[in-house]
């Protein structure tokens, strides 16, 4: 995997700058854009803290995109707000 291309490819789905991404990830721009290049790459540690700042899980950060469909696309897409009151609906309709 591509950890990089995966980070970029998170944060451009979350609308998130690389400037915003580093400061909440509280890492440097200029490391942040090192590991995005793949000119490095981050400990455990600090790609537990890029994933915090992304919110999602390493568990999920990880995971195979195969067969992905169009829903689970527009889901990660939503604010953890807008996540949570599509939850919300969502257990409401059983």
């Amino acid at each position: 995997m591509n950890i990089g291309k995966r980070i970029t490819e998170l944060r451009i789905e979350k609308g998130i700058s690389v400037n915003k991404l580093a400061n909440l990830a509280g890492v440097s721009q200029s490391y942040l854009r090192d590991i995005e290049l793949g000119n490095k790459n981050p400990t455990v540690e600090y790609l537990s803290y890029i994933c915090g700042a992304l919110d999602v899980t390493m568990e999920f950060f990880f995971a195979e995109k195969q067969g992905e469909d169009e829903l689970i696309a527009a889901v990660r897409k939503l604010t953890p707000k807008q996540r949570k009151k599509l939850s919300e609906f969502l257990t409401s309709l059983k």
